[in-house]
Formats: C-alpha cells, structure tokens, sequence
C-alpha cells in the first residue's frame, strides 16, 4: 500500500483525477470502513477489504461489481480460488491487490550459530523447542514473535488456526460455540506459555506490523506470519536482516487443516460511491499486471505484489529476486477455506468464520484471551467467558436455539 501510494500519481496524471489518501490502522480501517459501508454514509469511493467481508457485503448490495474491465485486464490471470473467494455467484466483488497465507519466517544466521534446524514442516512443539533454545533478552532477541493484538483480524488470526491444527473448530454442525472444549484449551494454552516463556514484552499491543518491526531489526528469531511479509522482510533496504531470512511452512500439530490462513487485500468500490468511473479506473490500474510490472521495474521486483496473478510467478525476474516465491505461492495456493478443521463444519474461513457476526465475535473473544496474555485471568477463565459471549451473540442471531 506504501508502494501503491508513491506509484498513484502517475494514474492521477493519465486520468486527471486526484486521490484522496485516508491511512488507518488495521482495526480501526475494519471498524470505520464497516461502519461506512454498513449505513450506506458515502465516506469512501475506494476501500481496502478482504476475503472475509467481501462475499458478504457482495450478496448484501453493498459493493458495486467489478466484472467489466477492459481485456487487458486478463481475469483469467487471476489465481482461480482467489477469483472464487471474491465473487459471489460468479461476480467480482473485490479485485486483490495482494493475497497471502501463513509460513514460518526465521533468522537462518541464529539457527546457525545456536546448531540448530528449522524443519521444513515443523509442528508447533519444535517450534516452541527452538525457541526456548534462541531467546536472548540480554541481547533484546526474543525465540519468537507472535500476534497478541486483540481483532478479529490481528491475534486470532494466528489463535485460530492454532486452534485448527489442535484439532479444534470454532463450531459444531449445530453451530454450538467449542471455544472451551479441550483443542482450544491446549491450543490457546500452548499460545499464551510460549509467548511468555519467549515473545517480548507487552505482546498484547504487537499485531502485524509491529513484530513485522520487531523482526525487520533483529528482535524476533522465528515468527509464524503472513507470507506477504517476505518481500520487504527480503529487501535490505527496509529489513536489517534481509541476507539471513529463511522460511519454513505454517506449524502443525494433530492434523494439517488449517494451519496456514488464506487472505487477500482487495479494493472494492461501496455501491454508494458518486465517482464510480474513476473509482473502477483506479481499482482496474492498482491491481493490473502493468501495475505489477510498474511497481517491479520502479520499487524492486522483491516488492512486486504477491499472491494474485499467474503472470507474476512466471515472471523470471520475480523469481530471481524473490526466491520465497514458490514456497509463498504453494502455502496460497494449497489453504482450502471450505474445509479448515479436521472435523466437520458448517462455516467456509480458515483464520475466520464467513458469516456476518464473526467480526463482532471474534473482536469480543480476542479481548478474553488477551487478558490471559497480560496474566490477568487463567487460560480457562477466559474460554469460559468467550464461550458463554458467543453463545449468546449466536442465540441473539437465531443460530441457536
């Protein structure tokens, strides 16, 4: 988006239209965006939203379609399960401008030094093990850094597919909330030990961007994150530890369902827009190939958009700057948001649940287990009480009974 920015001029230029650049962070974005969006008020032509909410907000009217590009455009470039969870009934809702899961990022010179290997499908207890053996706070070098931001969003991003590869699922065919049943209680226990045991401190303010900090200047020696972080993290220019960066898959630990998230940032266009023209020129330029190949050509290909078009992995000088690039593609790729636990579900959503009441949900229930975090309630505690909220936000949405 910091790319997209710096690059946005040149459309303004061709077009003889003008941005207006609105920057908010990640929760706040989701809250005012859904809040715009939600009372119809008008506020944003162009907004920044994601697999979650598109399909959602596509079936409710909200958005205006985005199926008439020009030919150059190439939809077919577009991953198809990508296209697929940004459509409904076969209508763009969303055109991605970047899409990710979720690997395990690590400083390759610390495992080094310490003797120690990153397995290539590591589970979640090596991953702890070797963390446990890399964490140095006398040096401010912490085994590994993990979200603890309360969001829907930021930390039970990561909680829930912990969570799904514990074996656990946020609902049963009945949509009966398993927040307290013994895959979340190991899962969410497993969490809150490790990053005490080795994460920084005040792991409850560190969402994305703030470990994606704490690593980029040496501070994390493992992090289980967003692929889309590679790039800069590669770049020397915008990561200390650019020349010592390796990568791993997503942990696992009783079934492989779910590990590794699936996302894609997308701009869409609120049907309530007054300049649909230019906004639909704008989101056409931003998420184009010549846009991917402006963005190579002026920024570095290292920071060319990942995750989106077949073009830009075929692309050998993507490949030559980026060598995570196949390893990014295969954990997109091969998430499957339509069966994300080991046992049955009747929800489609990896790190997510795809119905409308999850952000709420999941906001209230991030906040419990972040209090576990800070140490101020037991891991039990706060399940009891995010399972007895859930409950009732399900009952109130005639879920349940």
């Amino acid at each position: 988006m910091i790319i997209m920015k710096r690059l946005s001029p040149q459309w303004e230029k061709a077009t003889g239209n003008k941005i207006n650049w609105v920057v908010l962070e990640e929760n706040v974005l989701r809250q005012r965006v859904t809040t715009d969006i939600a009372t119809k008020g008008g506020e944003f032509d162009v907004i920044t939203i994601g697999a979650y909410e598109t399909p959602i907000w596509g079936k409710l009217g909200w958005l205006s379609p985005l199926n008439d590009f020009d030919k150059s455009y190439d939809y077919a470039d577009l991953f198809p399960s990508l296209r697929n969870g940004l459509s409904v009934n076969g209508t763009l809702y969303a055109a991605p401008f970047y899409a990710e899961s979720s690997f395990t990022l690590y400083r390759s010179d610390l495992f080094k030094q310490a003797g120690l290997v990153m397995p290539e499908h590591p589970t979640w207890n090596q991953v702890a093990g070797l963390a446990d053996k890399l964490t140095d706070r006398s040096k401010g070098v912490y085994g590994i850094c993990l979200r603890g931001k309360p969001g829907w969003g930021e930390s039970m991003g990561i909680i829930t597919t912990m969570a799904n590869t514990f074996g656990g699922s946020w609902f049963d065919m009945s949509w009966q909330p398993q927040l307290t049943s013994q895959p979340w209680e190991k899962a969410v226990s497993f969490y809150v030990d490790l990053l005490r045991r080795d994460g920084p401190p005040g792991a409850t303010s560190n969402g994305f961007n703030e470990n994606q900090a704490l690593f980029a200047t040496g501070h994390c020696a493992i992090w289980v994150d967003a692929t889309s972080a590679a790039g800069r993290l590669y770049n020397k220019e915008t990561s200390k530890v650019g020349g010592v960066l390796a990568f791993a898959q997503a942990p696992v630990d009783v079934t492989p369902k779910g590990a590794a998230w699936f996302w894609a940032w997308s701009l869409a266009i609120p049907a309530t827009t007054h300049h649909l023209d230019a906004a639909k020129s704008f989101v056409q330029w931003a998420t184009s190939k010549d846009y991917v190949n402006l963005v190579g050509t002026t920024a570095g290909w290292v920071a060319a958009p990942p995750g989106t078009r077949q073009s830009t992995y075929d692309n050998p000088n993507y490949q030559k700057a980026a060598p995570f690039a196949g390893m990014v593609l295969k954990a997109i790729l091969s998430a499957d948001p339509a069966h994300p636990t080991e046992n049955p579900v009747p929800y489609t959503g990896i790190q997510f649940v795809a119905i409308p009441e999850f952000q709420a949900i999941g906001t209230t229930v991030s906040q419990d287990i972040a209090a576990a975090l800070a140490g101020r309630e037991t891991v039990a505690a706060a399940l009891s009480a995010a399972q007895a909220q859930t409950v009732s936000a399900m009952q109130q949405a005639n879920y349940l009974k």
